[in-house]
C-alpha cells in the first residue's frame, strides 16, 4: 500500500522518519514536545486495525512515550487519537508540564508562536535515532 500523508499533517509537522508501521512526525510547536505517529493503513480508527497492526502501533507509541519520559521537564504525557479534523489515523504523544502555554487545557487546536529551527529538528532526529532502535530517519 502506498503511504500518503494528509496535507494538514504535512503543513503542521516535520516528517522525522519511520518505524516499522508508522511515520514519525514532530509537530512544529516548540512550546511542548509533540510527536505524531501515523500508521501505514487506510483505517481511520485504532479498533478497526487487525490485531497484529494494532499491537505494532501500540508498541511504537510505547517506544516514543518511553523516549519522552527521559526528558525531566515532562510531568505528564498526553496520548490521543482524536481525528475530528484529520481523519487519517494518527496518534499524538505530547509532553506536558504545568508551566506550558496552555496547561491544564489541551494543546490540540492551540498553536504556539514557538517553532523549531532546522538545527533543532536535526538534533531531535538524532536523539530519537539514538534511543529508538527501530526508528529510521
Amino acid at each position: 500500500m502506498t503511504f500518503k500523508l494528509d496535507k494538514r499533517l504535512q503543513d503542521d509537522c516535520f516528517v522525522l522518519g519511520r518505524m516499522e508501521f508508522s511515520r514519525v512526525l514532530l509537530m512544529n510547536n516548540a512550546a511542548v514536545p509533540w510527536f505524531v505517529l501515523v500508521p501505514n493503513t487506510q483505517e481511520t480508527e485504532i479498533f478497526d486495525l487487525p490485531s497484529t497492526e494494532r499491537a505494532m502501533l501500540w508498541d511504537e507509541v510505547d517506544r516514543m512515550a518511553e523516549y519522552m519520559r527521559h526528558d525531566p521537564s515532562i510531568e505528564k504525557l498526553n496520548i490521543a487519537a482524536i481525528g475530528n479534523v484529520v481523519s487519517q489515523l494518527h496518534v499524538h504523544i505530547v509532553g506536558r508540564r504545568q508551566d506550558d502555554y496552555c496547561w491544564p487545557d489541551v494543546v490540540w487546536g492551540r498553536p504556539s508562536e514557538e517553532t523549531y529551527t532546522d538545527v533543532a529538528v536535526a538534533e531531535i532526529v538524532k536523539s530519537v535515532a539514538d534511543h529508538i532502535e527501530v526508528f529510521v530517519p
